[in-house]
Formats: C-alpha cells, structure tokens, sequence
C-alpha cells in the first residue's frame, strides 16, 4: 500500500459556526491545520440560533433598519428526522440524562442548537472561534509576498482587521439579506401593504 504524503499545515479561516462552519473546523484541525472560524454572532449554531426580535421594516426596503440575522420562528420543528442531521460519528441522538431536552424525532429548533453546542463542546470547538466577528471582505492577495492567500478584513468591537490566510471556507449561510423580485406594477413606496402579501422576502 502506498503511503501518503505528509499534509502541510496551513492557517486557515472559516467564515461562520453553524453546523456546516462547526464541522468544517474540526475536520481541518484533524487534518492538522490552524484553524479560525469568524462568527458574525454572539454563539454558534448559524441559523439555528434563535431570537424573538424580528425587523421593524418586513419588506426590507429601509436601508438604515437594523438587520435581524434569523428566519427561526418560536414554534420550528425540523422537517427531516434526527437520524439524518447528525454528523457520521456523532449522532443526534436523543439525550435521555438531560430532562430539558427534545426527544421527538422531529425535534424543535432548540434541541439542534443544543446539538450543536455538545458537537462544539465534545470536539473544542469554541476556543477556535471569533464571536461578534463579521467579515466585510475576503479576496485574493495581490501582493507578491502573499501570493496565492487569501486577504479577508473583518469588524468586530476592536475595530476592523485585516489577516492573510492560506484558505477561506465559506459557511455563512444564505438567507440574512433579503432579494425582492421584481414585480411590474408593484410600488417601492409600500402605498398599499394589505394588498401586497411576500411568502417570504428571500
């Protein structure tokens, strides 16, 4: 049997700390990479990290409103069995000790978060992440020196940074910024909102 190469360890960074973000991380840290995931959020879990605020604006037409990074809502159950959203070698299995948890097979929001959290927790996830971290821009390094890396610029409470890395992983997610489409006839200025009914602004 052939051997394998040796892998070079590269310094990489992986935008977001939901579930794709999570396991992203820990597969490159197996693979012995230094590994940060910048996270927009105060806590992992992505889309699955619930919150009661909603936006002032529901079609999204201010651009000053404050954006509200969730399409939760209280009373969500997934609409796939536990069985098929668990990672390989570690199941979401029903957590039976824990009397605060979900054990329906369709179970609520809260209980993948909590999911999430025991997968970060079981594998030293959080130390890798920057909370309250969000990209602004990642691209290319044109300079020489760091040619072939990735330059991405991030704002976080200490200001805006600027970091060269190897590789990008991008796990953000897609459904924060609202894309209307664009319907003859239909007003900008929102004259007439009950007669104008979105299913959802994505």
């Amino acid at each position: 049997m052939a051997q394998s190469s040796p892998t070079t360890s590269r310094h990489v960074a992986v935008i977001g700390a939901g579930a794709a973000g999570l396991v992203a991380a820990r597969e490159l840290r197996r693979e012995g990479h230094s590994v940060v995931v910048l996270e927009r959020g105060s806590k992992i879990g992505g889309v699955w990290a619930y919150t009661s605020q909603v936006e002032p604006d529901p079609l999204s037409l201010d651009p000053t409103r404050p954006v509200v990074h969730s399409s939760l809502y209280k009373s969500l159950r997934t609409n796939i069995p536990r069985e098929c959203m668990g990672f390989t070698d570690f199941p979401f299995a029903t957590r039976p000790h824990d009397g605060s948890r979900d054990p329906r097979r369709h179970p609520s929001h809260s209980e993948v978060l909590a999911y999430l959290r025991d997968f970060a927790k079981e594998f030293d996830i959080e130390e890798m992440i920057r909370f309250e971290t969000e990209v602004v821009r990642a691209e290319q390094a044109a300079d020489e020196e760091n040619s072939g890396k990735w330059r991405v610029k991030s704002r976080s409470s200490d200001g805006v940074a600027e970091e060269i890395y190897d590789a990008v992983v991008v796990c953000n997610g897609h459904y924060t910024e609202p894309r209307h489409a664009h319907i003859a006839g239909k007003k900008t200025n929102n004259s007439c909102p009950d007669r104008l009914l979105l299913h959802r602004p994505f």
